[in-house]
């Protein structure tokens, strides 16, 4: 099983930055896929941005050019960088685990705000 901790959450106003991290620990496949979904009040849970350990990216048509994915496999931490931020980006932010071989794990969530 994996558990994973996430940070980086906040209030920011419509066109700043924020930065989340999830860190991985516990039965970490050499082989994985690490992403960010996010839920608003509502809303069914939605793909931000994902990055399998061999790099290969994947984000949603409504961040791309704004949001970056990076992630530091030594440190089994993922990073979603969020410039140009819109108010339609408030949700809460989870960070998802995925191997073949466990479970797949969520976050706890961190809540981003974007308001004047």
């Amino acid at each position: 099983q994996v558990q994973l901790v996430e940070s980086g959450g906040g209030l920011v106003q419509p066109g700043g930055s924020l930065r989340l991290s999830c860190t991985a620990s516990g039965s970490i496949d050499r082989f994985n896929v690490m992403g960010w979904y996010r839920q608003a009040p509502g809303n069914q849970r939605e793909l931000v941005a994902s990055m399998t350990s061999a790099f290969a990216i994947n984000y949603a048509d409504s961040v791309k050019g704004r949001f970056t994915i990076s992630r530091d496999n030594a440190k089994n931490t993922v990073y979603l960088q969020m410039n140009s931020l819109k108010p339609e980006d408030t949700a809460v932010y989870h960070c998802q685990y995925y191997s073949p071989n466990v479970p797949t794990s969520w976050g706890q969530g961190t809540q981003v705000t974007v308001s004047s």
